[in-house]
């Protein structure tokens, strides 16, 4: 089983969620699974100071962030091939909204980056799963539409999943939701309160479920 990760900055305020990205990249380990971690070479919408939540005047490539995560073992989003890999996986992190696409700033009128809404579209044409965590399923809506997803229990996200075109339903911490038509798992993760090991689970259940859907196990 060969996973393709797409992370979108290093941080949960500006990119990708480390805990989510983190377990995520376990829990494919632990599956016997291997990875490949990409992110779009671009630059990032704004940089905050995570301590006290302001904006930093400076400029971050999003590609180059994400190599923290990565240990420098990352690829270019460019480069990605759903032929060459088994799943796709995006964690979550307010990155997916603000250098992925732009849900944070203009909600259901959100645009997608070229490259990002690419690979999404490809891999679902090539019929394989799609993962994704906290408020990536948001963005994966706004790609396919009519999909099945959960960002947990905010009302209002939920009625933005509904308003893309897509179908939202309630789950806590260890569930995932399934689309079985599209190939699509979803699971809340920080869009709930949660542990440290709340969210080793959920994307322990996330990637357990990805694995069944691509025939693999």
């Amino acid at each position: 089983m060969k996973i393709a990760v797409v992370l979108s900055g290093c941080g949960v305020y500006d990119g990708s969620e480390i805990h989510e990205a983190v377990m995520t990249l376990l829990a494919i380990n632990r599956s016997g699974g291997t990875y490949q971690v990409f992110a779009p070479n671009v630059m990032q919408h704004q940089v905050i100071n995570h301590i006290t939540g302001e904006v930093i005047h400076e400029s971050r490539n999003v590609l180059i962030e994400s190599a923290r995560i990565a240990r420098g073992k990352i690829k270019a989003l460019t480069e990605y091939n759903p032929d060459d890999f088994d799943a796709l996986v995006f964690p979550g992190g307010l990155g997916v909204a603000k250098n992925l696409c732009t849900y944070a700033f203009e909600g259901v009128e959100c645009r997608v980056d070229r490259v990002v809404e690419s690979s999404i579209r490809d891999t679902h044409k090539a019929g394989k799963p799609i993962g994704a965590l906290c408020i990536s399923p948001a963005l994966i809506t706004k790609v396919l539409g009519a999909v099945t997803v959960t960002i947990g229990n905010d009302a209002s996200a939920a009625a933005d999943i509904t308003e893309m075109g897509g179908k939202h339903e309630k789950k806590t911490h260890g569930e995932v939701c399934i689309d079985m038509k599209n190939l699509i798992v979803t699971s809340p993760c920080y869009m709930l309160d949660a542990t440290i090991t709340d969210i080793a689970h959920d994307a322990e259940e996330m990637i357990r479920a990805v694995i069944k859907l691509s025939g693999k196990k």
